[in-house]
């Protein structure tokens, strides 16, 4: 397979599996049109591994014995760090990385990789469940704890599960194109490609649904019109209660204010309009905000990006939207 690129997934016992099979099936897709690369499955010993699903999944060769790879990805595990973070797996890690040309985790596997000092000094991510614990036993690293996935140079790293498949089809595009990576995710139906710096989940989802709650209550009005101006006295008015009262039941309930909360929901909204293709001035102007310079100084400060340059970023892959979706609905 002479010119091709070997993508080494490291698994271990307890590995959680769409971590790896997501993602290696990405690169597979790919292959159908390009051939562009050779994917091995490897343990530290060599010796077969139980997923997380329970089934047994035989390997390569140990990574003693692996040939060089272009990239090393190492997946996570719904088990704590401090369980299957063993020496074994550092020392099949650290021999690995050594001939790697880049260096790759999917959720918790960034561990492995913050064991190893390789993300030290650098900027990364892991599963959402992890990032406070990754924060504070690793304190050199610059942990992202809402990004999808973060690259640093030759090391990235992605939140979990779905977000190791976006992270595959990024690098895809770096190895072949962006036209190669439209043609692996629409071969694995997915809709579209979302870039790093989505956030792991939107401001809806980091609502605690308490029944009978007033921030229930206003969680639902806000989300019927995102883009109307609500103050902190209007919403307490509507649920018969101080502002102050409301105020400190938010930051209890969902870790935010009133306001902090609404503005997050229009930014999700003004987002989705401009990965559906609308323009800035649009996003902006259907999110609620007052003008399109106050959406990109909200998209520099949240995502380090400006609404235009995100917006490009999703244009290749909203080209082909429509397609995929007649795709999917015609059962092809």
């Amino acid at each position: 397979m002479a010119g091709t690129r070997r993508i080494g997934f490291l698994l271990f016992d307890g590995v959680k599996a769409l971590d790896y099979v997501g993602p290696a099936e990405v690169f597979v897709e790919a292959n159908q049109a390009t051939k562009a690369y050779e994917v091995v499955l490897l343990s530290p010993s060599g010796a077969a591994v139980t997923t997380s699903v329970g089934g047994g999944v035989a390997v390569s060769s140990s990574a003693a014995d692996a040939p060089p790879l272009d990239t090393l990805i190492v997946p996570g595990s719904e088990r704590a760090p401090s369980v299957f973070v063993t020496d074994e797996l550092l020392t099949a890690a650290a021999t690995l990385a050594d001939r790697a040309g880049r260096v790759v985790s999917i959720c918790s596997g960034a561990f492995v990789l913050a064991e190893l000092g390789l993300l030290d000094g650098r900027s990364a991510t892991t599963h959402w469940k992890f990032t406070d614990d990754l924060a504070r036993r690793f304190p050199r690293v610059d942990v992202q704890p809402d990004r999808i996935f973060v690259r640093d140079r030759y090391v990235a790293t992605s939140a979990g599960v779905a977000a190791g498949i976006d992270l595959a089809l990024a690098l895809v595009e770096d190895d072949l194109g962006a036209a190669t990576a439209r043609r692996a995710a629409q071969g694995l139906l997915i809709y579209l490609r979302r870039s790093g710096e989505q956030t792991q989940f939107s401001a809806p989802l980091r609502a605690v649904a308490v029944p009978d709650s007033p921030v229930r209550v206003i969680t639902e009005l806000i989300a019927q019109d995102p883009s109307y101006r609500h103050s902190v006295i209007s919403l307490a008015r509507h649920v018969n209660i101080s502002p102050r009262h409301l105020t400190r039941l938010f930051q209890d309930e969902v870790g935010m204010s009133p306001a902090e909360y609404a503005a997050s929901v229009r930014f999700d909204l003004a987002r989705s309009w401009l990965e559906a293709g609308c323009s800035v001035a649009q996003a902006a102007s259907d999110a609620g905000f007052s003008s399109a310079e106050a959406l990109r100084r909200t998209f520099v400060a949240r995502l380090g990006v400006s609404p235009s340059a995100y917006r490009r970023r999703f244009r290749t892959q909203i080209d082909v939207a429509a397609p995929t979706a007649t795709m999917v609905s015609s059962g092809t």
